[in-house]
């Protein structure tokens, strides 16, 4: 059974920074490509970043790119999501999760399975 504990959240002015964390145990972690979703109260999860197995490619949401990079360290199974130019639209709990492709986890935001806590990124203006 996959654990997923995110963690780094907070509260931070518009135009702020920050960065969140995810660890992951019980599995092969560099086996999986990885991805963040973020949900906003009274709205679904939704997909935000992903990155494949080693690290060379990414792919991004529009609403976040140009402002958010995903990455991950196969050696720490930890993956992270560096924030910046925050927005109050960016306030949500953001979770991260796994795949066995980018495109599968591009499409697992709806999905039930194994979800951490989530961690919860507060904006304000």
């Amino acid at each position: 059974q996959v654990q997923l504990v995110e963690s780094g959240g907070g509260l931070k002015q518009a135009g702020g920074s920050l960065r969140l964390s995810c660890a992951v145990s019980g599995r092969t972690f560099s086996d999986y490509a990885m991805g963040w979703f973020r949900q906003a109260p009274g709205k679904e999860r939704e997909f935000v970043a992903t990155i494949d197995w080693n690290g060379q490619r990414t792919y991004y949401a529009d609403s976040v790119k140009g402002r958010f990079t995903i990455s991950r360290d196969n050696r720490k199974n930890t993956v992270y999501l560096q924030m910046s130019s925050l927005k109050p639209e960016d306030t949500a709990v953001y979770y991260c999760n796994s795949g066995l492709t980018m495109t599968a986890v591009q499409r697992m935001a709806t999905t039930e399975g194994s979800w951490g806590q989530g961690t919860q990124v507060t904006v304000s203006s």
